[in-house]
């Protein structure tokens, strides 16, 4: 029998045969604000499990082969967690646990795996309270736990990047799903130091983290505060990636930042500056090979002149030092919103992602088809900067 084998192994290496090509067709699914899934908080089991089987159903009928389920929207859990209170948006009530109970991330993964597809859990690391939050928070909330930690930021709470008790949070949180769960990954998204406020005159508010700039000096720090804060952020990633893997070697490691790291990078690039505004050197992240995935967020069609699609995907494959997966994030869900995004928009992109050999799929912001849309129900618009 043996020799057989070694026989059959011989003859299939001495064909030369092609590799198979793969790709990563994944799916982003929003819970943050009901965006995506549940349609809205604290509907039945029953109807929570069917709209998330919809969903999964829709993933595998499109014939993608991963779903990015958003579990921790803002300091709380789509999960049975004891370091962090159940969602309002799941049961209209942070800290309120489903009845009758369930554990949703469980129920995610086992049918998603069933259906062949990848479940990769999805964390906002820093975001305490998100603008449309309603409901009191639940004393197990970090910021009813740890109050410093927490800053108002416009109609948000935030918490301090520049606090180590935040980094030791978020990662404990982390790899507490990573011990528990059967995820195939671990993903965060491009929310990092918040998005710019201005007030009323056009005036930007300053994020309030003067108390641990100071602590920071006084303890020795000798950066600045814009550098300070990218190192804080930089320290975050890189405990993200080392402690998913130091926990389970084979969960994978993703990050999807905004697609443009600086604007001018390439040349001729316009738009926000994620390093100077949001403190995020994604550049960095790429090339220190600081997680297993990039999916830079490619939101521009491939004939932007200032957000060109192809050539910030280029700009992209050459940071990628360590050859790490490229995955870019596309809107699909634009598509049929305006004018100038058609289907052949979406097309155009995914054709160029193949295309380019360094790329091996492509990772699309997609709107599921769940059953309070296919009624027709109308929803908003979904906005880039809601997620």
């Amino acid at each position: 029998m043996l020799a057989l084998l070694l026989a059959a192994v011989i003859s299939a290496d001495s064909l030369h045969l092609p590799p198979v090509p793969r790709e990563f067709r994944g799916v982003w699914v929003a819970t943050v604000g009901n965006i995506d899934w549940p349609s809205s908080p604290g509907l039945s089991v029953a109807q929570q499990q069917d709209e998330l089987l919809t969903i999964l159903d829709r993933a595998q009928s499109l014939h993608l082969n991963a779903v990015i389920l958003q579990v921790r929207p803002a300091g709380d859990a789509f999960y049975e967690s004891q370091l962090e209170p159940w969602s309002e948006y799941l049961t209209g009530k942070q800290g309120r646990a489903p009845s009758p109970k369930w554990d949703p991330l469980t129920f995610a993964v086992r049918e998603a795996h069933a259906r062949g597809l990848e479940l990769h859990a999805w964390f906002n690391p820093y975001r305490a309270r998100n603008a449309g939050a309603t409901g009191e928070l639940s004393p197990m909330h970090i910021a009813r736990q740890l109050p410093s930690l927490a800053k108002k930021y416009g109609k948000l709470l935030w918490m301090d990047p520049g606090d180590d008790r935040v980094r030791e949070h978020v990662l404990r949180v982390v790899l507490d799903v990573v011990k528990r769960y059967d995820i195939d990954g671990v993903h965060i998204d491009d929310y990092f130091y918040p998005y710019p406020e201005h007030d009323r005159n056009g005036v930007l508010v300053p994020f309030d983290d003067a108390a641990s700039f100071q602590r920071y000096r006084k303890d020795g720090g000798t950066l600045e505060r814009d550098d300070w804060r990218r190192q804080n952020v930089d320290r975050l990633v890189e405990a993200l990636y080392k402690g998913v893997h130091a926990t389970k070697p084979w969960v994978k490691f993703g990050i999807s930042p905004l697609g443009i790291w600086r604007p001018g990078n390439p040349v001729g690039v316009e738009g926000i500056d994620g390093y100077a505004e949001i403190f995020a050197d994604a550049r960095k992240w790429v090339n220190q090979g600081w997680a297993d995935y990039f999916s830079p967020q490619l939101y521009w069609p491939v004939n932007s002149l200032a957000q060109n699609f192809g050539a910030l995907l280029r700009w992209w494959d050459d940071q990628n030092l360590l050859n790490r997966h490229m995955w870019p994030g596309l809107f699909t869900s634009r598509v049929g919103t305006r004018p100038d995004w058609p289907v052949s928009e979406v097309v155009a992109q995914v054709l160029a992602t193949r295309a380019d050999k360094s790329c091996d799929g492509a990772h699309p912001l997609f709107r599921p088809a769940t059953p309070h849309q296919s009624s027709g129900h109308r929803r908003r618009t979904r906005r880039t900067r809601l997620r």
